[in-house]
């Protein structure tokens, strides 16, 4: 299988918890937390494993609560590359409201980074990344780091010959409308960040595709995908245009549905399936992710489960 390298600047240590009716200026009796390691990369590596796929997961950590998230990769038999974070790591809280279904999810900033810190980062990903492998940067930017760090990523690996599949969005997703930058091997975002992208909306999977093959013939990357949420996936490349239909499910959370779907689609490619089918998988991966409730991510038997339900069209 090829090697594969997740990168996380900014991971955290997820608490999940839920309670009967979420008001101001109360007590609220909550049940005992889930705790679990998360920030974008670091749940692809998370959703890897429990697909019986391997991965690294670069990672900057730092203080008591770095400690906390090696030892919960450790836990999950996930490989970590760790880098010294400047700050101490984030932790966040997801709390779902038992009496209304509803989830409210507190996401911290992360430490400050440098430019020094930066450029270490970057340095080290060179080193750690797998010769004709793939790289996976997924997640927010800590505060400091620069709108242009997948750019620079692209341009710094490019000699590994490795794939760089990037799921970011905000600043950093449109600065590399206008970077000169080596393109990523695979864009990823969802329906409102391509919306925003593009500047109007996109109201049916043809304009998705429309709109991501525009976005390969300028050059941002050789493949790039549209999520449409409950209706499905798009990808586009020069080649084609594709469409995954995500499997009809009952939504328990939606946390890490994205993720699950990059580690699924990612896996997919490592072990050498064509894009249409990867995409196929990964629709599947978000769809299982889903079903299960607070942080967990998809699981290898729903993936397959409804693999059938994902079928793939060409647009």
């Amino acid at each position: 299988m090829t090697a594969i390298l997740t990168i996380t600047l900014n991971p955290t240590v997820d608490l999940s918890t839920s309670t009967e009716g979420i008001l101001p200026e109360r007590k609220l009796r909550c049940t005992r937390p889930q705790t679990d390691p998360g920030g974008g990369g670091l749940n692809v590596s998370r959703a890897i494993t429990a697909l019986g796929g391997n991965s690294t997961a670069f990672v900057a950590l730092g203080g008591p609560t770095g400690d906390k998230v090696m030892r919960l990769l450790a836990e999950a038999g996930i490989g970590v590359y760790p880098f010294p974070a400047p700050g101490e790591t984030r932790m966040s809280l997801t709390a779902t409201d038992t009496a209304t279904g509803e989830q409210y999810r507190f996401v911290m900033p992360g430490p400050d980074w440098g430019e020094r810190d930066v450029s270490k980062a970057l340095s080290r990903i060179a080193r750690a990344a797998p010769e004709g492998g793939i790289v996976v940067l997924s997640g927010s930017q800590p505060p400091g780091v620069p709108v242009d760090f997948p750019a620079r990523l692209a341009a710094k690996i490019a000699r590994t010959k490795a794939r760089l599949f990037l799921d970011t969005s905000g600043k950093a997703l449109h600065y590399l409308l206008r970077a000169k930058s080596p393109p990523a091997d695979l864009l990823r975002m969802d329906e409102l960040e391509a919306e925003e992208l593009a500047g109007h909306p996109l109201p049916t999977r043809t304009d998705s595709a429309d709109f991501a093959q525009d976005l390969v013939g300028r050059g941002l990357a050789h493949a790039v995908i549209v999520a449409r949420g409950s209706e499905g996936n798009v990808l586009a490349t020069r080649e084609g245009r594709w469409f995954a239909k995500a499997a009809k499910v009952k939504v328990v959370s939606k946390v890490g549905a994205g993720d699950s779907f990059v580690a699924a689609f990612t896996l997919a490619l490592a072990r050498d399936k064509p894009l249409p089918e990867a995409l196929r998988h990964g629709a599947a991966g978000a769809s299982a992710a889903v079903t299960s409730p607070a942080t967990d991510l998809c699981s290898a038997r729903d993936v397959k489960k409804l693999l059938s339900q994902c079928p793939v069209s060409k647009i």
